[in-house]
């Protein structure tokens, strides 16, 4: 069972741009990405997403914004988005929130990082490791807390993230129009 473990903030436009710069000289460039991510209404985080080469189905355990949970997903062709989600509402889901984010992945000495804009949400850097069940999770969170910080960058609360997407439900549907 794999547990992604991950630190994450909310960052300024200036930021943003300056981290892109930064990382493109200091970490290996992966991808840029375009995801288009269903969130859906149950008990669970179960989403669907399509990005620049695959869609995939995939179930995150325990709440948004935890510091490490498990995570399976299964992925398929791009192509088979449209019949994931005609799918999961034939077995009575609804589409709770769609999120529209230009992702920028790194290799970043073995730590992977993503620094996101999500139209209406917006920018985010975001550090993760994958560990294995009998790993220490706390010890690979302050481990990546550290590697924030020497960014210069705080991790943003829990609660501000909970916020945040708590509001981002409740309008994304104005909040992403052009």
């Amino acid at each position: 069972m794999s547990i992604e473990v991950e630190v994450r903030s909310f960052i300024s436009e200036d930021q943003y741009g300056e981290l892109l710069d930064k990382m493109k000289e200091e970490a290996e460039f992966i991808e840029d990405d375009y995801q288009i991510t269903y969130y859906f209404t149950g008990d669970v985080d179960l989403r669907i997403q399509k990005n620049n080469n695959f869609a995939k189905l995939w179930l995150k355990g325990g709440k948004i914004h935890d510091k490490h949970r498990e995570e399976i997903e299964v992925k398929f062709d791009r192509e088979d988005f449209d019949k994931l989600e005609r799918l999961l509402i034939l077995l009575g889901y609804e589409v709770e929130v769609k999120w529209f984010r230009k992702r920028n992945k790194f290799d970043w000495n073995g730590i992977k990082l993503t620094i996101d804009y999500t139209k209406g949400y917006g920018h985010i850097i975001e550090l993760e490791k994958i560990a294995e069940e009998n790993e220490d999770k706390d010890k690979i969170y302050k481990e990546l807390e550290g590697k924030l910080k020497s960014l210069g960058i705080d991790i943003t609360p829990k609660e501000k993230f909970d916020e945040k997407f708590k509001y981002y439900k409740e309008n994304w549907k104005t909040l992403v129009e052009d």
